[in-house]
């Protein structure tokens, strides 16, 4: 019973919560609201509790529903009393009451209660996986990922300690690899001191599962086994006051189960439409959760094609979005498109007017929207179903005109979901179908079409992102009034990227008002821009990885984190060369004319020394060119570079020492330097300076490339914020161009998609306006600060 003195505020903190949660809960639902005091009270816990019984309370109040309500305060005094303490049980507890007849000593057995995992049971589990996974684990050494090896444990000893399980691993690696080496004994930082683009993957695992659960282990381990998919998915609740509580039954499943073997069985919807050039790091995310999942559990990810709308699909966005999904490393189990399946739409339409579920509307799109605003019921929501019927077959039949009627759902108008407002079902559209061609006059709308596409395609685990949760009760209600099998839907948290815009509707106004060089331009996070940047489908789902698969709505991941894999990838991949972007020419006074000096340089430096491969030629000759930057006219204590009648080391060559400058007629500009150099001379300097010199004796000037320099496009972190003013936040020098950079030659036959590490300089690529006299570069990314500094 809920005690009308209750402050909600303050009896939701006792109890532990954090103060986002207690917010969410008061500010989303009354009734919710209400669940959670009468749990509260009715577990005897008002005057407060634990976090760990605070939040399974919560989830009680949130979550569940149906036949356990019964048992319910037998439950929630497992929990105070802490018999049951984990997730993972409350589960158990769950699949049970609202399977069986309640029986106490099942019920305990089935949870877990009373269980204790031993730590030699830990031992054993630890040894057996570490035996099974030694050969990676010996290659990774200390990059192993921790976390997916816990997960192990847990699906083999499911009541064990998280914590303790992490000990037990960290434990047998000590003592399978010794002691951390030089090269991976890196102490982690203090967590509010982390420079995102300097931690790696494993680094970031490491800090975030101090007290791991087994749904944070991994990106993948908190979805259940498609044999689980009895349980509720979720409830609807309807504006009369009564809930419809949506949940497989045991035929539906198990027929399920007979066609998929158990299998995992997702997929990656698309609209073919113009839009494809949209495709930005949101639709490499939900890739990432739906063909990873199923390749995760080897199962299956369809490809599938959402053409509901004739009107804009188009065969060469099909073909755009398949080399896409290939360039990013998945490979589809099938590709499938809804007007596959038109025909079985059409007759499930039938049989939701048979059923009382769906009525023909004559209401225009002006009238829809207003009723909808008012949460009144449409004119002809109560027309006879052989009306609404015959006038369907009319619809089909090419009989009505376009926009004068559609078919619509019968939900709940006075609903508080706005999407229970009888969505539209049917429209009709007098145009041909690219895949279906000209067979039908009438299409589903994506709202119809989507749950029960899944639902055929025996979808185990239908993902998307967070702004597509209300839409799951209209999801459940139609699957539920057809009587058809229900995947489980989880919804995760879409991904928010600092000092850049997501939405389409910002990208196309930057383009189409030329704020950025068209969808390709490399500042922006688009597919194109991140292909012509030089970023690697690797390095992206790398990123995408580390961020997890979470319902932490809301959260700006810093560009940093992104930049970091892709310096990651591009260290180990990207050769390195020489390049000088505003050349400031040196003279080797004590050097005679035509003399060229072969030089030996690192062109994969972690490559070992004696092999060939890992080196290149440099010529060094009397003329040579350093930046600009790194001469000044007067030196200074933290200077490192060339300043006159100082010494410095030119990196892979020689020390140099400057003897004279040469000025230009206002006396004041440089033109030239002169120096001299030492040839035998080993003395340790700090700091060394790259340099490009003539490629051919005789001749003045290196290889000439322009190199495009880009930074962030909105200065602010979250230019959103700003709302009407965001555009003002565009960063002017988020793009420079250098025209007239000098290079080694070596790199003179590089084709468009190259990329190499300029030395001191940062990760570049060859972009696509090159041309066989001049090549153009784009930076890729910056090095990392302390690499700059350690060339130096």
């Amino acid at each position: 019973m809920v005690h009308k003195d209750d402050n909600p505020l303050e009896l939701f903190r006792k109890i532990s919560l954090d103060e986002r949660t207690v917010k969410n809960t008061i500010g989303n639902s009354s009734k919710i609201t209400s669940d959670l005091i009468a749990v509260i009270h009715q577990a005897g816990v008002s005057g407060g509790c634990d976090r760990t019984i605070g939040y399974l309370l919560h989830t009680v109040a949130t979550t569940y529903y149906g036949k356990a309500l019964v048992h319910r305060p037998t439950l929630l005094n497992y929990i105070a009393s802490s018999k049951i303490k984990t997730r993972a049980q409350l589960d158990a507890a769950y699949s049970f009451l609202d399977n069986k007849d309640f029986n106490l000593t099942e019920f305990e057995e089935a949870c877990g209660v009373g269980v204790e995992v031993s730590l030699a049971d830990i031992e054993e589990i630890v040894e057996h996986i570490f035996q099974q996974n030694l050969t990676t684990i010996l290659a990774l050494r200390y990059r192993t990922n921790v976390g997916e090896y816990i997960g192990h444990v847990l699906r083999y000893l499911p009541w064990a300690d998280p914590s303790t399980v992490k000990t037990v691993i960290e434990a047998k690696m000590f003592e399978l690899l010794g002691p951390r080496t030089a090269a991976d004994n890196v102490k982690p930082p203090r967590v509010e001191e982390v420079s995102p683009g300097f931690l790696s993957f494993s680094m970031y695992l490491l800090l975030s599962v101090a007290s791991p659960s087994e749904y944070e282990l991994n990106p993948y381990s908190r979805f259940p086994q498609p044999g689980k998919n009895f349980l509720a998915h979720t409830k609807v609740l309807f504006s009369d006051g009564s809930v419809l509580r949506c949940k497989n039954t045991k035929e539906l499943l198990h027929k399920h189960l007979k066609v998929t073997g158990g299998k995992v069985y997702t997929r990656f919807p698309f609209e073919p439409n113009g839009y494809w050039s949209f495709i930005n790091l949101l639709y490499f995310q939900a890739m990432f959760a739906n063909f990873g999942l199923a390749k995760n559990r080897g199962g299956c990810c369809y490809l599938r094609y959402d053409d509901t709308n004739p009107e804009a699909e188009k065969k060469e966005h099909i073909n755009h979005i398949e080399e896409i999904v290939k360039w990013m490393g998945w490979e589809p189990f099938k590709i499938t498109y809804t007007s596959d399946y038109f025909q079985e739409l059409y007759n499930f339409a039938v049989e939701l007017i048979q059923t009382g579920h769906a009525y023909v509307d004559h209401q225009n799109a002006e009238e829809i929207k207003e009723y909808r605003e008012k949460k009144i019921n449409s004119p002809w929501r109560e027309r006879p179903i052989e009306e609404s019927l015959m006038l369907f077959d009319e619809m089909r039949r090419g009989l009505i005109e376009e926009g004068h009627a559609t078919l619509r759902m019968k939900q709940d108008m006075q609903n508080d979901n706005y999407n229970m407002f009888d969505l539209i079902a049917y429209h009709i559209k007098f145009t041909p179908h690219p895949h279906a061609r000209d067979k039908w006059c009438i299409y589903p709308t994506n709202d119809f079409a989507h749950c029960i596409v899944d639902s055929l395609e025996n979808i185990t685990h239908s993902l998307c992102t967070l702004e597509f949760e209300t839409r799951r009760a209209s999801y459940y209600w139609l699957l539920h009034s057809l009587g058809l099998y229900m995947p489980y839907v989880w919804e995760y948290s879409r991904l928010n990227v600092t000092n850049t815009v997501m939405s389409k509707r910002k990208l196309n106004y930057v383009v189409t008002n030329k704020y950025v060089d068209g969808w390709d331009d490399p500042r922006l996070l688009t597919l194109a821009g991140l292909r012509r940047r030089g970023v690697t489908p690797t390095s992206i789902n790398a990123f995408i990885r580390g961020l997890g698969i979470t319902r932490s709505d809301g959260s700006m991941i810093h560009v940093s984190r992104l930049e970091h894999h892709i310096r990651e990838e591009l260290n180990i991949t990207a050769p390195r060369t020489m390049v000088v972007l505003n050349p400031l020419k040196v003279v080797i006074t004590n050097m005679e004319p035509g003399k060229v000096i072969e030089i030996d340089a690192e062109k994969w430096p972690d490559t070992g020394r004696n092999d060939p491969s890992a080196f290149y030629k440099v010529p060094f000759s009397r003329v040579v060119y350093i930046e600009q930057s790194d001469f000044r006219k007067e030196d200074s204590k933290n200077y490192y570079g060339l300043a006159p009648g100082k010494s410095v080391r030119l990196r892979y060559a020689f020390q140099i020492k400057c003897t004279n400058v040469v000025f230009a007629d206002d006396k004041e500009t440089v033109r030239e330097i002169h120096a001299v150099y030492y040839p035998e001379l080993k003395t340790k300097l700090k700091g060394a300076l790259h340099w490009v010199a003539a490629s051919s004796p005789g001749k003045e000037e290196p290889l000439k490339v322009e190199v495009r320099l880009f930074e962030k496009l909105f200065n602010s972190e979250n230019p959103a914020e700003l709302g009407d003013g965001w555009l003002t936040d565009i960063n002017p020098n988020s793009k420079v161009v250098v025209s007239d950079a000098y290079a080694l030659s070596t790199i003179k036959d590089a084709v468009v998609g190259d990329t190499f590490q300029f030395e001191r300089l940062g990760y570049f690529a060859v972009d696509k306006s090159s041309t066989p006299g001049k090549l153009v570069f784009n930076r890729t990314v910056r090095l990392g600060d302390r690499k700059t500094k350690r060339q130096m």
